[in-house]
């Protein structure tokens, strides 16, 4: 550890949870990198251990042990991070894409049914909330069996319908 950061009694750091023994650096230790956050998030976390004269550690990873979080290699490993979460999230869409296209469905199995939408839409037409319409669905098949679905699964499943049925007025 850097002695660039002051020594401070435990009850004295700036940490609240920190446990440093007195006269020894205060410290925030994390596990690795990807940990703290990215991007901006990162920085901002800089700032704030930097205003507080405290350290960071680092336990695993490319980056194993202490450093100095107004450094360079905070501020280089804020932009890579960034990037990485670029990258993984472009990798992301990219998959979904292509498994659309080879017929593949994303997300887990469909839990609605025709009578489930039939009842939602009697209860709809009560005016009910779609919380309260969710709380009277019950779920027939699969590994959900008998819970109810979220709310969003009925405004989904109303939206579909609504968007269905507005398509064939159009073209009937």
């Amino acid at each position: 550890m850097s002695d660039d950061f002051k020594r401070v009694e435990s009850h004295d750091c700036p940490m609240s949870t920190c446990a440093a023994p007195a006269g020894s650096p205060c410290r925030t230790v994390v596990h690795e990198h990807k940990r703290l956050g990215r991007g901006i998030e990162l920085a901002m976390l800089a700032e704030e251990l930097k205003a507080s004269d405290v350290g960071l550690e680092f336990l695993t990873g490319e980056l194993k042990g202490s450093h100095d979080p107004s450094g360079i290699v905070f501020t280089v490993l804020a932009a890579m991070s960034g990037m990485e979460r670029e990258c993984i999230r472009d990798r992301t869409l990219e998959g979904h894409e292509s498994a659309r296209k080879r017929g593949r469905t994303i997300g887990g199995a469909g839990v609605t049914d025709e009578s489930m939408l039939s009842m939602a839409l009697h209860l709809r037409e009560q005016e009910m909330s779609l919380r309260d319409i969710a709380k009277r669905l019950v779920i027939t098949t699969g590994t959900k069996k008998g819970q109810h679905p979220s709310p969003a699964t009925v405004m989904r499943m109303l939206r579909e319908h609504d968007e269905h049925t507005t398509a064939m007025e159009t073209t009937g």
